[in-house]
């Protein structure tokens, strides 16, 4: 266990290596000398910031020994929650601890009962270290088979987030957006690796103490506690060789700027890596090369502000469209062979031809494709209720003063039903 004063543990990414002087800063030897001499390449270290924080910050390895002079570690794991000294204290195992018998000093030996103990502590509140576990392969083939999108418009996708980092996917209701954003990034990983995927939703209230960190009630108290993006880059950060997904639904329903914070300049692909003090810790941060944004914005809901310009040039937008001309919805049809799912189809594509043509409307108002998809059977009850409770409550919307509007499509799309 090591809680040298001169390390700095702020910024210190997953795979660095720090040295650490075997002298004092007067020349003299630091105390329990020999732990350093007896240190070999591969021991495990468990890190102890002891100010300000007083909390088990990180675990490293040795990865040179002592040459006499200078000894060094490589830190394998940042930890999202560190442990505070009164949780180490409160365990019986560690009473005997030599850190806790005699804490003077900065290099400590741990037995291995001692370590495990410290470790199994550690995993209560980190699991940034996953259990070995089968995990199903997903390709890009697998994707096209259940996603309504053809392969060049997956490779442009794909292509956006690998040079942008933040993409958002932007489009009318019913155009899979979500469902797509999950399943890009089990291809773009190539396996159903839903531990590295995270996806939340932002709304009015969410705020930057939600996603990054601020203080939140502990009972009597306040205390300071990390956010889901914050636990997220860092457990990121902890596997480098990895890529990790955070996808945001509705992600302009929120104050963006107020969300992010200081984190705007962070997420942007050139700064990526890049430490930068906190607004509510003096502690260094950055978000990881290997972590990918994927948003979701729904153009048809007008109660929403434009995503503000300072956000819009950090990410790339792309439009998903209906998917009902894609290869992958003509096997759907024929899978389902109903005349009447058909017939829909085809109305609500005219449908859309005309709402794309409407100056006051366009193409980010269309019908999409989701509403007209089901794992069921399809029977005229359930495409009965798509028309009147889904499609024809969004024409009232769009055409509020337009009612005759409204009233011919509703003629038109339940017409299908009459034999």
């Amino acid at each position: 266990m090591c809680k040298p004063e001169n390390l700095e543990y702020d910024g210190w990414m997953v795979g660095e290596e720090q040295d650490y002087t075997l002298y004092n800063t007067t020349g003299n030897k630091r105390r329990v000398f020999q732990h350093f001499l007896d240190a070999r390449v591969g021991d495990k270290v468990v890190c102890y910031e002891a100010n300000p924080t007083k909390q088990i910050t990180g675990l490293a390895v040795i990865s040179k020994e002592s040459d006499g002079e200078r000894i060094c570690f490589r830190k394998v794991e940042t930890l999202a929650s560190p442990v505070e000294l009164s949780e180490v204290k409160a365990v019986p195992e560690l009473a005997n601890m030599e850190f806790l018998v005699n804490p003077n000093g900065s290099f400590f030996h741990l037995t291995e009962k001692e370590y495990t103990t410290l470790l199994n502590l550690i995993r209560e509140e980190n699991d940034s270290i996953q259990p070995e576990r089968s995990i199903e392969k997903y390709t890009k083939e697998d994707f096209l088979k259940e996603v309504f999108m053809s392969e060049q418009d997956f490779d442009t996708l794909q292509h956006l987030i690998r040079n942008k980092k933040n993409v958002i996917l932007q489009g009318a209701p019913g155009v899979g957006k979500t469902f797509c954003a999950r399943r890009l990034a089990q291809a773009m990983m190539g396996e159903r690796d839903e531990s590295r995927i995270a996806l939340i939703q932002f709304h009015q209230n969410y705020s930057y103490e939600d996603f990054v960190m601020g203080y939140k009630p502990a009972g009597a108290t306040f205390e300071l506690q990390k956010g889901i993006f914050y636990k997220f880059c860092m457990l990121a950060a902890n596997h480098p060789e990895k890529e990790y997904f955070f996808i945001i639904d509705e992600i302009n329903r929120g104050n963006l700027s107020k969300i992010f914070g200081e984190l705007l300049m962070l997420i942007e692909k050139d700064y990526r890596g890049e430490k930068l003090t906190l607004a509510y810790k003096d502690e260094k941060f950055f978000v990881p090369s290997n972590l990918y944004l994927i948003g979701m914005m729904n153009t048809a809901d007008r109660s929403l502000a434009l995503i503000d310009y300072a956000l819009r040039r950090r990410f790339s937008f792309f439009e998903m469209k209906p998917g009902f001309d894609s290869e992958v919805f003509k096997v759907y049809l024929k899978e389902k062979d109903n005349v009447r799912l058909n017939e829909l189809v085809e109305q609500v594509k005219e449908l859309n031809r005309q709402i794309a043509a409407d100056d006051s409307l366009g193409k980010g108002f269309e019908i999409g494709h989701s509403y007209l998809c089901t794992r069921e059977a399809v029977t005229d009850e359930w495409l009965k209720e798509v028309v009147n409770y889904d499609i024809l409550p969004m024409l009232r919307e769009y055409w509020f003063d337009n009612k005759s509007e409204v009233d011919r499509w509703s003629n038109k799309l339940n017409g299908i039903f009459n034999d």
